[in-house]
């Protein structure tokens, strides 16, 4: 699956890809997702169809697989949900969902939309074994109650949980304020114990910490590969499960570290 949000840069960019790996192979087949940013400018329910209709040019698609909210609208976002619904009976979109929607805005949203008989298809957080936060405030739950596929952005924290930074090595920039050399300290013993395990099912630390997050269940992680090397590596992450055992083991480790805070929009 590849995500874009309507930048015209990545969007163009798959466009083209798409384009000549279809010349090339008329039977190749991708999925593709996209997501309408709430922008200031962008008011009401036609702007959420106008802004797709933009991305289906840059695509040089008919329709995508899966169009969302990237984050709520603060104010009327009722509009922007009606909006989410016009291009599924316009037959632009198969599916539809949100980002980094709270459990009442989740809800909300699933209602509005079921009943125009639309089913609300996923809700896009931050979510890893160091970041739960979605078990935490009923996102999860109530995505397992609706049948709305959790997708987890940011599944390795950033990187964090392959084991690259350390308490002598770490991130530089804003990463930096989040995943400090005290925090990276503590953070070790989890680490080791995600190296033991993937050492038994023979997989990466970046492998085990992905699969913690698809036996959670209903959880489809997104990570970010910025080369073929590392799409192999995630592919790697499926097909094999770790224990129940394994599993607490992790969340009880985890559980020891100070929660790390998400991005602002997370809690609108």
């Amino acid at each position: 699956m590849q995500y874009t949000l309507d930048a015209i840069d990545s969007e163009t960019l798959l466009g083209r890809f798409i384009k000549e790996k279809k010349h090339k192979d008329p039977g190749f087949e991708v999925t593709v997702a996209t997501k309408y940013a709430v922008f200031p400018w962008r008011l009401g329910r036609h702007s959420v169809v106008s802004a797709l209709k933009e991305s289906l040019c840059r695509l040089g698609l008919e329709s995508v697989d899966l169009y969302q909210l990237h984050w709520p609208g603060i104010w009327g976002n009722e509009e922007y949900i009606d909006g989410l619904g016009d291009p599924v009976e316009q037959g632009l979109v198969k599916a539809v969902g949100v980002s980094n929607n709270i459990e009442k805005r989740l809800r909300d949203a699933y209602e509005k939309l079921k009943k125009r008989g639309i089913p609300l298809a996923s809700n896009q957080v931050n979510y890893s074994l160091i970041h739960r936060v979605p078990e935490e405030n009923g996102v999860k739950a109530a995505c397992d109650e609706l049948g709305v596929t959790l997708i987890a952005y940011a599944p390795l924290a950033q990187g964090v949980l392959t084991g690259k930074y350390t308490p002598t090595n770490p991130p530089i920039g804003l990463r930096s304020l989040i995943y400090s050399s005290e925090f990276l300290a503590k953070l070790q013993p989890l680490l080791n114990l995600i190296r033991d395990i993937g050492e038994k099912y023979n997989k990466s630390p970046t492998q085990v910490a992905l699969n913690w997050l698809i036996a959670q269940g209903n959880v489809v992680p997104i990570p970010g590969a910025k080369n073929e090397e590392q799409a192999i590596e995630f592919v790697g992450a499926l097909g094999w499960t770790i224990s129940n055992e394994e599993i607490h083991q992790l969340r009880s480790f985890a559980s020891k570290l100070r929660p790390l805070f998400g991005l602002p929009f997370e809690n609108l």
